[in-house]
């Protein structure tokens, strides 16, 4: 996560651009675990909702620094 990311003249910091991604990758889990009725299992739906977003923004952070060596 070290440096900016030119979008056509415009610097954005790579962790803004890697929460992007993740949000739309959390939008298609999310989608997949109402449609399972998964969170009839959960005790704090929000709660496990910022879990899993901080989940998979390690998951995507780890899978851009191995794209990046």
């Amino acid at each position: 996560m070290i440096g900016d990311i030119d979008i056509s003249g415009v610097f954005l910091p790579t962790l803004l651009v890697l929460m992007g991604i993740t949000y739309l990758l959390f939008l298609g889990v999310h989608a997949v675990l109402t449609r399972l009725h998964f969170y009839r299992l959960v005790w704090h739906r929000a709660l496990f909702n910022v879990g899993l977003y901080a989940l998979l923004l390690g998951v995507v952070d780890s899978f851009s620094r191995y794209l990046m060596t």
